[in-house]
């Protein structure tokens, strides 16, 4: 069966791009909020029908292209043995980088409920319909745990790197190695496509992202059996650099015109690029941001539409729809 994801991050010629939404199975739909009303985020991630649930509800409403898995990027450390809670975001003790070199290495069978909810979805989806998995890339997961939660400039994790760029390097082969496992065990269970998220990599200048951060996001993405994307938000200053992560499509932002985010990404699949405020204007606009990055690609082969970031909890379910409308037509 042919999965158009997977067919554009082949760069095969398609009639239009896929089109997916990252965060799609969020706080923006209804029926989200009616079922985590009964459950903790921590629950519903690792209840298998709770979470695959959630997975397909963007699913039936849209029709999109790509279903992907209701987690968080902080699961797998909760297996490695790092206590967390979410209030909403992680909250965590804060780590030196010695003791994230120490973690425990991920046992799959602690991450086996992804498994299950990735079989449930493939199970459940059209076989038209891509299930997508993902992971946190080292640099976004080392950035919590050094700073022991979210942070706007990341200082704690910053200067630690700069203080101790090899034990930084050892941490993030550590966690390099731990997210290729839970990665493998998504793909084994049946996800089409995997995507690594940097949320945080474009704090780093170019030297220490290309001698810290790259290496790291390369080893989570090694030897895979299915196709990866790579996205860090606001790193437009690295994308000449990011193809050497190995990824057959990278992510981009709306801060750089997908068109010349392409020309500095060379010959690899690219996904994005609306701003995700786009989506709480009104439906001409919306339609008019979505023709303006057609046109910039051009029918060139390798295109997934989508935004530049996630979808905000405030956008109106409407206007979602109205996103992926847009494309399909």
């Amino acid at each position: 069966m042919s999965r158009r994801l997977v067919e554009a991050l082949q760069r095969r010629p398609l009639d239009r791009p896929p089109v997916w939404i990252m965060r799609q199975a969020g706080r923006y739909l209804p029926e989200y909020r009616d079922l985590r009303s009964r459950y903790s985020f921590q629950e519903a991630v690792s209840t298998p029908e709770v979470a695959a649930e959630i997975t397909m509800q963007p699913i039936r409403r849209f029709a999109m292209d790509g279903a992907v898995i209701f987690a968080d990027i902080m699961t797998p450390l909760e297996a490695m043995g790092v206590d967390m809670i979410f209030d909403p975001g992680p909250k965590l003790r804060p780590h030196t980088l010695q003791e994230v070199i120490a973690l425990a290495e991920l046992d799959p069978e602690k991450v086996g409920f992804i498994g299950e909810t990735i079989r449930r979805v493939r199970g459940e989806a059209d076989d038209d319909v891509a299930v997508i998995g993902f992971a946190g890339a080292p640099t976004t997961l080392l950035a919590y745990l050094v700073e022991g939660g979210g942070s706007k400039e990341f200082m704690e994790l910053r200067s630690a790197i700069a203080a101790d760029p090899p034990a930084a390097r050892e941490a993030l082969d550590s966690l390099g190695r731990a997210m290729n496992s839970y990665l493998t065990v998504q793909a084994e269970a049946g996800a089409d496509v995997v995507q690594l998220f940097d949320t945080w990599a474009g704090l780093f200048g170019r030297h220490t992202y290309a001698d810290v951060c790259l290496p790291a996001a390369r080893a989570a993405l090694a030897d895979l059996e299915v196709p990866s994307i790579y996205f860090a938000p606001a790193a437009g200053h690295t994308l000449d650099l990011q193809p050497a992560i190995g990824a057959a499509g990278y992510g981009v932002d709306w801060r750089v015109p997908i068109d010349e985010a392409w020309n500095r990404l060379g010959d690899v699949a690219i996904q994005g690029n609306v701003d995700p405020a786009i989506l709480r204007t009104d439906v001409d606009t919306i339609r008019r941001h979505v023709s303006d990055v057609l046109d910039r690609i051009g029918g060139r082969p390798g295109h997934i539409m989508n935004l530049g970031h996630g979808i905000d909890r405030h956008t109106p379910v409407e206007n979602a729809a109205a996103f992926v409308a847009a494309v399909r037509a």
